[in-house]
């Protein structure tokens, strides 16, 4: 079993210039942003009377109005129940209308350095349409070009706050941004960003803009009518039309934080940061990426939740970052195997693989083997809500956690900490010779040494045996144990070397064997049925 590996990005091709008839993508890309890059030598181009001290008094409330709005815009929200009725429907004008101007252009362009000695540029062909650096910019040994990326934004008030895609702005040394029906151009600043949700804030001076109207997306069916507006490929405003096709979608390594609206609304690349929005023409979602073979849309388009959007905005807003609360622990899926090893009622919930140190779940007294099947009053499906969860409340919180602990339902109450960003220390260990367990048939082990842990990443609290060798064809690679993991416990009791591997191996009874082991920078448990055979 391989613990979840998130990436942040995912590399797309060239998008046309804006106008320019739209080029089919080559490469098979399964997971791709809806912005693309494309790179050119330049960056786009685009009365009553009052007495004089009811002026002044109001000149003063305005200047406080616009310090207020400057570091708490106004957010318009409408969170009452979409109304469902099967009504047939002739026309989205009216909503369109309502919710189109709040949908911009983004055009970021950032300068990139190419060395002079690029094999292209010394040859003498090439060099006569490359020719010398960009004056004030290149030197002997490098030249410049820019690269734009093309994407849409969400107007989110009237004071000039937009929302878009990290992916969209990263990076760049220049934002612009343009409104479908206006050529005037404005220039964008980043207020803050959060890649692990691929969101960012902009900010351009304006006023009076026309801004969009959030609502509650935990109110979202599948089966809803949604609709996606951007400028997909840079032809202009665009307006798509769909169904959503799933919520709370997640595990595609895109992001660190998934928890996608899908939908069928055609989506491509160029709506990245754009708006879906409901039938009522409220925001939903914010448009950020696509599952494609072609790298256009095949009817499968993912879109941040506003509620996630909303939590992310207002952290940004309010702090400049975005801070996520911490347990501290390792958590895995309860598989049905798992349930019934736990005496489990049901398969919902995060199983506790491992509890790092110093860590506030441990301070708590959570335990590997604790299934946490409630968190903050909200019952917890799986690993992934927990992590979600978690993430989205404060650091400093103090929340009441539901688990099952030795087939008792158990409350513990954690105070939650700051996600830290630092690595897992590496440290030393002892040496030993291989080892050959009897009941655990093709898995070798060995105990823990200084090399190993430092080719590795074994941290200096992990203490059991290392997996040396497994073979493909026996139960325990089947279950998912493989070379390099080390192993905890068996049956639960603590393995400190490979010679208690071997002798706890030796006292097991029955087929089914329960392990915990450390792989890959985390803990999880696996059942291994010696009795099984893999096929």
């Amino acid at each position: 079993m391989k613990i979840e590996n998130y990436d942040l990005y995912t590399t797309s091709e060239a998008a046309p210039r804006p106008g320019a008839w739209p080029s089919f993508l080559k490469k098979p890309d399964l997971k791709t942003r809806c912005c693309e890059p494309r790179t050119h030598d330049s960056a786009h181009k685009r009365n009553n009377r009052f007495s004089p001290w009811v002026l002044g008094l109001l000149a003063g409330l305005a200047s406080g109005l616009w310090i207020e709005a400057a570091t708490a815009p106004r957010i318009n929200t409408d969170n009452s129940t979409p109304k469902r009725e099967a009504a047939a429907v002739t026309s989205y004008s009216g909503i369109i209308k309502k919710a189109a101007p709040s949908v911009v252009n983004i055009y970021s362009t950032k300068i990139v350095k190419m060395p002079r000695n690029h094999p292209f540029l010394n040859d003498p062909f090439w060099g006569q349409f490359f020719g010398p650096g960009d004056e004030g910019e290149g030197t002997r040994d490098s030249r410049t070009r820019r690269e734009q990326n093309l994407g849409s934004g969400v107007v989110i008030s009237e004071d000039g706050y937009i929302l878009t895609n990290f992916h969209v702005v990263e990076g760049a040394d220049e934002i612009k941004v343009a409104f479908a029906k206006s050529k005037e151009e404005y220039t964008a600043k980043v207020i803050g960003s959060d890649p692990p949700t691929d969101l960012a804030v902009l900010k351009i001076e304006a006023k009076g803009l026309p801004a969009v109207t959030f609502t509650d997306s935990d109110q979202l069916d599948v089966g809803d009518v949604v609709l996606a507006i951007g400028n997909p490929f840079g032809v202009g405003q665009t307006v798509t039309l769909g169904i959503v096709s799933a919520v709370g979608r997640g595990g595609f390594g895109i992001v660190d934080y998934e928890d996608f609206i899908q939908t069928d609304a055609s989506i491509n690349p160029g709506n990245s940061g754009g708006a879906l929005i409901d039938a009522h023409g409220r925001l939903v979602g914010i448009n950020t990426a696509i599952i494609s073979r072609t790298g256009g849309n095949q009817g499968i388009g993912f879109a941040v939740p506003a509620n996630m959007v909303r939590g992310v905005m207002d952290r940004i807003l309010s702090d400049g970052k975005v801070t996520r609360g911490y347990l501290g622990v390792f958590v895995q899926p309860v598989t049905p195997e798992l349930a019934k090893q736990f005496e489990l009622p049901d398969t919902s919930g995060a199983l506790v693989g491992g509890v790092s140190p110093g860590t506030p779940a441990e301070k708590a007294g959570l335990k590997e083997g604790d299934v946490i099947v409630e968190f903050n009053g909200k019952k917890m499906a799986d690993n992934r809500q927990l992590r979600l969860t978690a993430s989205q409340t404060p650091p400093g919180t103090k929340v009441p956690v539901k688990v099952y602990r030795d087939g008792d339902l158990k409350t513990i109450n954690v105070t939650l900490g700051e996600l830290p960003t630092d690595a897992l220390t590496r440290a030393g260990g002892e040496d030993s010779g291989p080892a050959q367990s009897d009941v655990l048939d093709g898995v070798e082990v060995t105990d823990l040494d200084t090399r190993t842990r430092r080719q590795l990443g074994i941290p200096a609290h992990v203490s059991g045996a290392l997996v040396t060798q497994v073979d493909p064809e026996s139960p325990s690679y089947e279950a998912g144990l493989r070379p390099g993991g080390v192993i905890l416990s068996i049956n639960r009791q603590t393995v400190n070397n490979a010679e208690d591997a071997v002798a706890l191996s030796k006292k097991i009874k029955g087929d089914r064997i329960l392990l915990r082991v450390w792989y890959q920078g985390g803990s999880q448990y696996l059942v291994i049925d010696a009795g099984k055979k893999a096929k």
